[in-house]
């Protein structure tokens, strides 16, 4: 059995369950196919859809599906899940955080999360260019448009399910950009455009 701390340092995918249903399993499968050739180049192709089995618990309600995994799968696991409440972001600054693949160990995104004071959750500010939230990629809406930034730590599968439908757009989101906007959302596997968290531009600290 793996311990904990093995656990921790393995990869991630995070699936939303919600009445029994699975939702964007494709850029889920997309992801976790690049990873593992990243990391893994020789093994075996695993299809997600075969392995992950909703529980019968599971079938009413939304669920956080965690597939924990290595070379193989080490866990499968459903959670209850409820959408946060966010009414207030604070800019947080680190020049050097890098979480390029989703691991379970997210202990540098603690360490930001920690540095919110009285807001709810944080942007982060890498190199003057916003990149994410604590557990999602943030979208910001002119008065016409929603943008995603270039930039972010982490290409969430939300996020890439909504630029190929071309409901998102991409650019350079700078902090001196942010006035700029009216209001920003947040969006991850769990929270589409529908469900997502929006706060308004003047509830960000730090500008």
């Amino acid at each position: 059995m793996r311990t904990a701390v093995e656990i921790e340092k393995m990869l991630l995918e995070t699936i939303k369950c919600k009445d029994g249903k699975l939702y964007n399993l494709a850029f889920h499968q997309a992801r976790f196919d690049r990873t593992r050739l990243k990391f893994y180049p020789d093994a075996p192709k695993l299809d997600l859809s075969e392995l992950i089995e909703v529980p019968g618990e599971c079938r009413k309600g939304l669920f956080r599906c965690r597939v924990l995994y290595a070379q193989g799968i080490e866990k499968i696991e459903f959670l209850p899940h409820r959408i946060r409440d966010i009414q207030s972001l604070r800019l947080v600054m680190d020049d050097s955080i890098d979480y390029p693949f989703k691991y379970a160990d997210r202990a540098e995104l603690d360490a930001l999360f920690d540095l919110r004071g009285n807001c709810d959750d944080i942007l982060i500010v890498k190199n003057d260019c916003i990149t994410d939230s604590y557990y999602a990629n943030p979208i910001f809406f002119d008065g016409k448009k929603w943008w995603a930034s270039d930039t972010p730590l982490l290409p969430g599968t939300q996020r890439a399910r909504l630029l190929a439908e071309a409901r998102i757009s991409v650019c350079r989101i700078t902090v001196s950009d942010l006035s700029k906007f009216k209001k920003v959302g947040l969006v991850n596997a769990l929270q589409d455009m529908d469900e997502m968290p929006v706060v308004p531009i003047g509830s960000i600290s730090g500008m």
